[in-house]
C-alpha cells in the first residue's frame, strides 16, 4: 500500500531504499536479499527522523514558515546535516512518501505467477495486518494537494517508482520494460497506488485510527477502476 501503512515498517526494518533527492533519483540499495550495513540502517533511520520532524512543523506552522534549521533543531543534528540528505526543506518528506511505494516494489518481487495483479493485492492486504494510517501521514498527504512545492515531492517520488514498476511487469509479462505497452501499464498502476493513497487520506483526514482494512479497501476499489480499463 502506499505511504499510509508502510512507514514505521521501514524504519524498524533499515531496509527503504529511500530517494534523498529530486535529482538523484532512487538511492543505491544493497543487494536484493541483502541485509543493508549497520551504516546503510543508521542514515536510513535518520533520513526518517528528520522526514517526521518536517511533517510535524509543516502541519504545526506550515511549510512557509518553516525552515531548515527548525528541522535540524528538532532532530539534534546541524542544518548541514540536514542538508547533505536534502537539497530543500520540502524534500525532506520524500522518504515517507516514498516508503509505501518501495513496500510495493518489494511486495510484486513475490508475486505468484498464476495470481492476478489484483488478486495478489487483494490477498497481501489480507495477509499483512496493515496498521492504521498514522496522522503524520495523512496529514502529509493530504498537504500535497495543497502545496506546490510538496505537491512537486509526491509526484517525484512517484516518478521515481515509474521505471522500477515497469521492469517488474516486464518480467512479468515477458515484454520490454521500454515498450509502449509496458510503459502505460506501469503507468496505470502507479497512478493507483496514488490515487488510493490520495482517497484514503481524503476519506479518513479526521479518522486517523481508521484501520487498515479500509485502508487496503481503497487500494482495493483503485486498482479494479484500473484493471477495468478506459470504459469509453
Amino acid at each position: 500500500m502506499p505511504p499510509l501503512c508502510c512507514v514505521h515498517r521501514a524504519i524498524e526494518g533499515g531496509g527503504a531504499r529511500v530517494r534523498v533527492a529530486p535529482s538523484r533519483g532512487q538511492e543505491q540499495a544493497a543487494p536484493e536479499g541483502e541485509r543493508p550495513s549497520l551504516v546503510e540502517r543508521r542514515k536510513t533511520a535518520l533520513r526518517f527522523q528528520i522526514a517526521h520532524e518536517a511533517v510535524r512543523l509543516f502541519a504545526a506552522q506550515g511549510v512557509t514558515a518553516t525552515t531548515g534549521e527548525q528541522i535540524a533543531e528538532a532532530v539534534g543534528v546541524s542544518a548541514r546535516t540536514v542538508w547533505r540528505y536534502f537539497p530543500t526543506k520540502e524534500s525532506c518528506v520524500l522518504p515517507l512518501l516514498a516508503a509505501g511505494l518501495d513496500f510495493v516494489v518489494d511486495r510484486l518481487r513475490h508475486w505468484p505467477t498464476d495470481m492476478s495483479l489484483l488478486d495478489f493485492f487483494t490477498e497481501t492486504c489480507r495477509i499483512s495486518d496493515l496498521p492504521p494510517g498514522t496522522p503524520a501521514i495523512l496529514d502529509l498527504i493530504r498537504m500535497t494537494s495543497t502545496d506546490p512545492a510538496l505537491r512537486a515531492v509526491w509526484l517525484q517520488a512517484h516518478d521515481d517508482a515509474l521505471p522500477v514498476l515497469a521492469r517488474l511487469l516486464a518480467q512479468r509479462s515477458g515484454n520490454d520494460a521500454d515498450s509502449l505497452r509496458t510503459a502505460v501499464h506501469a503507468a496505470t498502476l502507479n497512478g493507483a497506488l496514488r490515487a488510493a493513497a490520495e482517497d484514503f487520506a481524503r476519506r479518513y483526514g479526521d479518522r486517523p485510527g481508521a484501520s487498515g482494512a479500509e485502508i487496503g479497501a481503497c487500494l482495493d476499489a483503485a486498482l479494479r477502476a484500473a484493471t477495468e480499463g478506459l470504459p469509453y
